[in-house]
């Protein structure tokens, strides 16, 4: 028997008041009233337990809108593109309807569209590692791909760690050592050498782990190219991918948008790999770059290049927040520095650029917030 029940008939049945059947069962008097009113009007289905939920919900995701999550994910799926709650949220953002990462999962979830995945490790347990300037490191690797005319070909890519902009991307009919040389200079020509290089240990890419006849020559073309410029050469450790694992989250990305656009030609594929390019570089925002285009933080701060440690044009890069007092702390020539800011920009994330004795502080968004002309006989350097 429900509590309505027993209160209702508390009333109709013992006769007891309002008052005491309120007393006696520990409720409120208005609530046996109401359940008493209800019978009145309703008889036996009063009893009847009602649903909690509120007669209307005005915070509720209008139809509209929810409808168009679902367009949206229908639509990047189609296309072979990323559809998750991020890319989502950014293309309604985009259209003037901004929306939480958690309301858009919540939709995805209740249409059935998404299965969630608790088996996943947390992100708190990965171990990241980023450059901190575009062309300090560029991340590079093939992969096969089955063209729907017949015959396999190789696909090759110049991705740079910092930014995730793709400087290059390619197709072969074979990947070797002329296609990594070639590539990567047609790339360097484009947006300058890198001060670094990570591949797998492939013969292509180095000879160090070759033996044999290999390891007597001093190393194939794309390591000579490399030693004189100046670049350092990296290179994952055997049988563990992960090293390179930009480049091979990459690899998902693009397999996953070439299955929908399927190419039957090295040409029609060529085609294909420059129009994703674009869209990943200039329009596909980045979780990792904070929703930010590949573009945009490849173009933000100075490049590296591969200067020598007493370069005079060499560049440093600091990623820091102001503090309470309005200051960021630094060492430069061996003595700590403060660059002030005022306290109006306390808790503000940074980016200080510094040459020389000039210092220029801008945000992550590209604002610049403040100059400084750094007095190596103060501790104290105020903003211009």
């Amino acid at each position: 028997m429900s509590k309505a029940e027993v209160l209702i008939l508390a009333v109709t049945v013992q006769g007891l008041s309002v008052r005491e059947a309120a007393r006696i069962h520990g409720v409120s008097k208005s609530l046996v009233h109401k359940l008493h009113q209800r019978w009145l009007t309703e008889g036996e289905a009063a009893f009847a337990p009602r649903s909690r939920a509120p007669g209307s919900s005005p915070r509720r995701t209008p139809d509209a809108v929810r409808a168009r999550v679902l367009q949206l994910r229908a639509q990047l799926t189609a296309d072979g593109l990323d559809a998750g709650a991020d890319t989502i949220a950014s293309a309604l953002t985009a259209e003037g309807t901004p929306l939480s990462r958690s309301t858009i999962w919540r939709i995805l979830r209740g249409a059935a569209v998404i299965t969630p995945q608790p088996q996943k490790r947390p992100r708190s347990s990965w171990q990241r590692f980023t450059a901190e300037r575009p062309n300090e490191l560029w991340q590079s690797d093939t992969t096969h791909w089955q063209l729907t005319g017949g015959g396999e070909v190789e696909i090759i890519a110049w991705l740079d760690d910092h930014s995730r902009y793709l400087t290059h991307l390619s197709a072969h009919t074979r990947a070797n050592g002329r296609t990594v040389t070639d590539t990567f200079q047609q790339a360097a020509s484009e947006h300058g050498y890198p001060a670094a290089t990570l591949t797998d240990n492939g013969n292509i890419f180095t000879t160090r782990f070759a033996g044999g006849t290999f390891a007597r020559t001093g190393g194939n073309a794309f390591e000579t190219l490399l030693a004189l410029h100046g670049i350092t050469q990296k290179n994952g450790r055997p049988y563990k991918p992960t090293t390179q694992g930009k480049i091979e989250r990459f690899w998902q990305t693009l397999k996953k948008r070439l299955t929908v656009r399927p190419a039957a030609t090295l040409d029609e594929l060529q085609h294909e790999l420059d129009e994703f390019r674009t869209h990943y570089n200039q329009h596909r925002p980045h979780r990792s770059l904070n929703r930010r285009t590949p573009a945009f933080a490849y173009t933000l701060i100075p490049k590296a290049a591969p200067t020598q440690p007493d370069d005079p044009n060499i560049w440093r890069v600091r990623y820091d927040t102001i503090d309470a007092g309005g200051k960021v702390s630094l060492r430069f020539a061996n003595r700590m520095m403060h660059l002030g800011y005022g306290r109006a920009h306390a808790r503000t994330a940074v980016i200080v650029l510094i040459h020389g004795l000039h210092a220029t502080t801008i945000t992550p968004d590209g604002e610049v917030i403040a100059e400084h002309i750094i007095n190596p006989n103060k501790g104290y350097q105020a903003r211009e």
